[in-house]
């Protein structure tokens, strides 16, 4: 050990990539913790952050002031963070923003860039992470993974974007998969795989 300060993995980056006068960013999570982490991170590197724990205090929030930037978990205790990106995208175009999830999967990450976030983190994200997805040049292409998919993550991931392509109905997936809706309903209840 060097007995020097130990620093916040969470303020590593200092605010150099922000573009424009506006810096406003609007966090949305239902993990206070995190939430009050991730808000003093990002204001350590030049953002005016507003935060909020659920949709409704987001959409509000989006309402009254559309930001600049954002950053959504995907699934909140009162419903859908995509509802709130879907708001920020009609109010300010843009905005650029980012959606985090702990249930990631492609069908869901599709859907949040349709709806304009610009990138779609699993969690646990850091604020490194966060900071390089909001500020990074829309025209750079990400660095292709170190370990790619298996193949039953693969599988996961084409039932998961049938799924969301059927909006979210069991019975419409399993006749398009041709698949038991019991068994697609196992599925659909675990955790994807590695």
């Amino acid at each position: 050990m060097d007995g020097g300060p130990r620093q916040d993995p969470m303020t590593d980056i200092d605010s150099a990539g922000l573009a424009g006068t506006d810096t406003s960013l609007i966090i949305v999570d239902d993990d206070k913790a995190f939430l009050q982490r991730l808000a003093r991170a990002m204001e350590t590197r030049g953002f005016a952050v507003e935060t909020a724990d659920t949709v409704a205090e987001g959409m509000r929030k989006v309402d009254q002031r559309p930001p600049a930037y954002a950053v959504v978990d995907m699934r909140l205790e009162d419903g859908n963070g995509l509802d709130v990106i879907e708001l920020i995208r009609r109010k300010r175009p843009e905005s650029r923003m980012v959606v985090l999830t702990g249930y990631g999967n492609i069908a869901t990450a599709v859907t949040a860039v349709k709806l304009g976030a610009v990138d779609y983190l699993a969690k646990p994200a850091d604020a490194d992470e966060v900071f390089l997805a909001l500020t990074r040049d829309p025209t750079e292409k990400a660095v292709p993974p170190d370990n790619p998919m298996s193949a039953d993550r693969v599988r996961w991931e084409h039932i998961q974007r049938v799924y969301e392509l059927c909006e979210r109905n069991v019975s419409e997936t399993a006749r398009r998969l041709n698949m038991h809706r019991r068994t697609l309903q196992r599925i659909l209840a675990k955790r994807a795989p590695r």
